[in-house]
């Protein structure tokens, strides 16, 4: 199916619509255009940002929702501040499967409340071997797609596609990636994460203590506080939502944590996610949560 075909079938039946595909197969930007064709056409629409580590809605290690009725100009920039977010607390989901399906599932319900006819729901890259199809298996059980659009370069999705077609009443549409589609190096890729952290915590952030008390997981008694400076935490509101994310930063004067991160309100509760990242952006690697835990 060409792309105008796929664009108008879908227009014609509005419903939640699951993009699939690897890594620059213009997922996002079908995306996108899908939705601004839906305003122009006078149908509400909503995304629902599930690529954590390359996010157009929220920052990096969040899936993020925005309704899209109050924007005048449809573009990435006016998508950046997501209304509601879920904290996965990674830039990959390799690990992270069960609070990426959950946190997608859930925003695709709230965008159903709020009354979208129209909700495009943009995936990760993460296609291959038994994790791959099992992360999209178990998002389009809870998610319910009307639509699923596969982007395929070669045969790269010919078993995501198999499962969309026996274990889901999804109609889908199957689109060849444009030739044209930029492949970005893994360089661009981290560049662009860095940036859009960056503009994040660009918007002003303020520094306050934080209790020990108030984490998920649970800290041990005894925990070294050190082994959690500049870890990316979720901040949650005790209601089920994540109100933002924001960086741990250890004080060694007084051995105590303190929470950077342009949110201020509303926060009941601080998840660990399982990256270090300065406000800057830059990534400082992965945290292997067990061993902090000393835990299986």
């Amino acid at each position: 199916m060409d792309l105008e075909r796929a664009y108008d079938r879908l227009l014609e039946n509005p419903g939640v619509v699951l993009l699939l595909g690897g890594i620059d197969t213009g997922k996002t930007t079908f995306g996108i255009e899908l939705v601004r064709r839906a305003a122009a056409a006078g149908i509400s629409a909503a995304i629902v940002d599930a690529e954590v580590g390359q996010s157009t809605v929220g920052p990096p290690t969040t899936v993020g929702l925005r309704l899209c009725a109050d924007i005048q100009e449809l573009t990435r920039e006016s998508l950046l501040v997501a209304d509601e977010l879920g904290f996965v607390g990674n830039i990959t989901p390799r690990g992270h499967l069960l609070p990426l399906v959950a946190g997608t599932a859930r925003l695709v319900a709230k965008a159903r409340e709020a009354g979208c006819p129209m909700i495009v729901v943009d995936t990760t890259g993460y296609t291959s071997g038994i994790n791959g199809q099992s992360l999209k298996y178990h998002k389009m059980q809870t998610v319910r797609p009307d639509f699923v659009v596969a982007f395929e370069r070669g045969g790269e999705l010919e078993p995501i596609v198999g499962i969309s077609h026996r274990f889901t009443p999804a109609e889908v549409l199957e689109l060849d990636v444009a030739q044209e589609i930029d492949v970005r190096s893994a360089e661009e890729r981290m560049s662009f994460r860095e940036q859009q952290f960056q503009s994040y915590f660009a918007t002003g952030t303020s520094r306050w203590r934080v209790k020990p008390t108030v984490f998920m997981p649970t800290l041990p008694p005894e925990f070294d506080m050190r082994l959690l400076d500049a870890l990316v935490v979720g901040m949650e509101d005790g209601k089920g939502s994540c109100v933002g994310i924001g960086v741990l930063e250890y004080d060694a004067s007084e051995d105590f944590l303190r929470m950077v991160s342009p949110v201020t309100e509303g926060v009941r509760g601080l998840r660990l996610g399982s990256i270090k990242i300065d406000t800057d952006g830059r990534s400082k690697g992965p945290v292997d949560m067990r061993y902090l835990f000393r835990s299986e």
